[in-house]
């Protein structure tokens, strides 16, 4: 700061160095100015300057450090009151501005959250005639017409249900209701959902669970569960998919174990993130969103997911956390 505010105040230190030069070059050139005198006169102005600068650089950057100092947002309290006319106009300038930009993030706020109820509700009308046309799949006698239609219909069903968590995920913690969740119950439904892709592909599953209840919202981790599966079956080969869970250090430990063509181990740190598609296989149905979606709603259920992938076969795990650990977590 000092650099700076000699650089700010660089003009008038110089016109004040060469006011006392001038004086000294005057008295050097007429005799009838005693020069002692006047070199003493000099050098006392510059004590006095010296202590003038220094105590004016304490008052004058004062402003000038808090705005440095204060962090970016558009709370103004913490900028030290002005105390000249010049950092007034900047604090009013400063104030209007922030005025200005609250009432357009306002607005923007409020046109984000008309969209979101739009496509919330656009999505709730559209479950409609999907279930009736699921319905109508049903009654189909060519059954090869009927597994691709229900194949066709899983898709798009799968696609809405990501879209409709996307929008709800921002303000989950008002969404959850933490209670005792029936793991079994929970897979065997969503196996159950996308069985007709199952099929079609030639895939089964192996489930084992050693531990079949976990504390957490059961909608959500359907949702988490869901999405993981739905990876599973669409990279595997025609294989089980092995489900698995058990204890392991008072923790719940739940394995979704894939057997197909692997993850490049370039991707891996990369696979939970927005909109990331593998990059050795390129897939143009892949949205890239299922993984993220589901790191994202892990993680204010406390879930830790992580992945291991080796040649063929690729194992994800939820590690939920401990039952006391998350009743402490979720009452704080």
């Amino acid at each position: 700061m000092i650099k700076k505010y000699v650089i700010e105040r660089g003009s008038w230190i110089i016109l004040f160095i060469f006011l006392q030069l001038l004086i000294i070059f005057v008295a050097y050139i007429d005799s009838a100015i005693p020069l002692k005198p006047i070199l003493y006169l000099v050098f006392l102005s510059m004590i006095f300057f010296t202590i003038f600068l220094i105590f004016r650089y304490h008052k004058e950057t004062k402003f000038y450090r808090s705005l440095v100092d204060r962090e970016n947002n558009l709370d103004l309290t913490s900028i030290a009151y002005p105390e000249s006319p010049f950092e007034k106009i900047i604090e009013d300038s400063m104030t209007n501005q922030t005025e200005l930009l609250k009432q357009v993030a306002s607005q923007n706020l409020l046109t984000l959250e008309q969209e979101k109820d739009e496509l919330l509700a656009w999505i709730h009308e559209v479950k409609t005639p999907l279930t009736a046309m699921h319905l109508m799949i049903d009654r189909l006698d060519n059954e090869m017409m009927k597994t691709h239609l229900t194949y066709e219909w899983l898709r798009i069903h799968l696609l809405l249900d990501q879209q409709l968590h996307q929008k709800r995920i921002p303000s989950i913690e008002n969404d959850l209701y933490i209670e005792n969740t029936n793991l079994e119950t929970l897979i065997f439904f969503e196996i159950k959902t996308l069985q007709s892709w199952c099929i079609q592909k030639g895939i089964g599953f192996a489930i084992q669970l050693e531990i079949t209840e976990v504390l957490s919202d059961a909608k959500w981790l359907a949702f988490i569960i869901r999405q993981l599966l739905t990876n599973a079956v669409k990279y595997s080969t025609a294989a089980d998919i092995m489900i698995t869970s058990y204890e392991q250090a008072e923790q719940t430990i739940l394995e979704v174990k894939n057997f197909g063509r692997g993850i490049d181990p370039r991707d891996i740190p990369r696979i939970f993130d927005r909109g990331f598609t593998t990059t050795t296989h390129q897939d143009h149905a892949a949205t890239g969103m299922g993984l993220y979606l589901a790191k994202k709603a892990a993680q204010p259920l406390h879930i830790d997911i992580y992945v291991i992938s080796e040649l063929a076969e690729t194992t994800f795990t939820l590690t939920f956390p401990k039952r006391n650990e998350f009743v402490k977590l979720t009452s704080m």
